[in-house]
C-alpha cells in the first residue's frame, strides 16, 4: 500500500498549470511498458482502446472484472503510476460507484478518469445526481487510505460539435467543476475542447487541475501549456493510429 500511495502522491504532483503531465494513453501491459520506454511519467488507460484491445465497444461494455485484471497487470509490468479510465463507475447509484472505485483501487490503479455522461443512455447525469456519485467515489478513495486522483470528467464538449462551443457551453462546464471540486475531486478533464480562448478561461476560472485531450482540432502541446492546462491526454488517438498501421501492414502482406 505504501507504494502504491507514493505513486499517487507522485501522480499528484505532475499535474501542474501551464506544465503540463502528457499522458499517451495505453490499453493492456504491452503497450504501456512501450509507453513507459518511451520516456513517459505515467500511465493511463482510456476506455475506448481498452475496450477495443479486448473486442468490445466502448461504454462499459467490457466487463469489469476483464478491465480490472487489465489493470492489475499493467500495474504489474511497469515502474509508473497507473490511472485508470472507469468511465461512469459500471452503475448509476453513488453505492455502486464506490464499490468500483475501492475495486479498482485494490487492483492498484492511482486515479480515476469518471465522467458524467449517462453511459447507455442520452445527456448528461443531472449536478446533483452526478455530485452524489462524486461525492461517492471520493469517500471510497478516502477510506482506502490511497490518495488517488479523482479526474472528473464532463462531456459537455463532446456532446457538441467543436464549431458550436461557445460561453455558453463555458459557463456550464464551470460550473460543473466548481460543483465537483466540493464534492471531492482533485481535477477536471473537458475532453473535445480545442478552442484556445474557452481552454483559457476554463482554466482560469477553475483551480482545478484541467486535463485536455490532443485530439486534431486541438492547439499543441506548447500553447496549451501557455493556456494553463496541467493534462494532456490522447484517448484512442494512439490506439486508432496503430490499427490504421496494423491493418495497411495487414492489407500490403495479405495482397502481396
Amino acid at each position: 500500500m505504501t507504494d502504491q500511495a507514493e505513486r499517487a502522491r507522485t501522480f499528484h504532483s505532475l499535474h501542474v498549470k501551464g506544465n503540463p503531465i502528457v499522458l499517451y494513453n495505453a490499453w493492456d501491459p504491452g503497450s504501456a511498458k512501450i509507453v513507459e520506454k518511451a520516456g513517459a511519467k505515467a500511465i493511463a488507460t482510456g476506455s475506448w482502446p481498452v475496450a477495443a484491445a479486448f473486442g468490445y465497444a466502448d461504454g462499459e461494455k467490457i466487463p469489469l472484472e476483464l478491465a480490472l485484471d487489465n489493470i492489475k497487470r499493467i500495474v504489474a509490468a511497469v515502474d509508473l503510476p497507473v490511472t485508470m479510465d472507469l468511465e461512469g463507475g459500471y452503475g448509476v447509484e453513488p453505492e455502486v460507484v464506490a464499490k468500483t472505485v475501492t475495486r479498482a483501487l485494490q487492483a492498484g490503479a492511482i486515479g480515476f478518469n469518471f465522467e458524467d455522461q449517462i453511459v447507455g443512455g442520452t445527456g448528461l447525469h443531472d449536478i446533483g445526481a452526478q455530485v452524489r456519485r462524486v461525492e461517492a467515489a471520493a469517500a471510497a478513495v478516502k477510506a482506502s487510505g490511497i490518495p488517488a486522483f479523482l479526474n472528473a470528467r464532463t462531456d459537455i464538449f463532446l456532446k457538441a460539435k467543436p464549431d458550436a462551443h461557445d460561453g455558453v457551453l463555458l459557463d456550464q462546464a464551470i460550473e460543473r467543476a466548481h460543483a465537483y471540486q466540493k464534492a471531492g475531486v482533485s481535477g477536471f478533464f473537458a475532453p473535445g475542447l480545442g478552442d484556445e480562448r474557452l481552454i483559457e478561461a476554463l482554466c482560469k476560472a477553475v483551480a482545478l487541475p484541467v486535463n485536455i485531450i490532443a485530439l486534431a482540432h486541438v492547439p499543441p502541446r506548447q500553447r496549451l501549456a501557455e493556456l494553463g492546462v496541467a493534462r494532456i491526454s490522447y484517448g484512442p488517438v494512439p490506439y486508432r493510429q496503430m490499427a490504421e498501421w496494423l491493418e495497411a501492414k495487414a492489407r500490403q502482406a495479405i495482397s502481396g
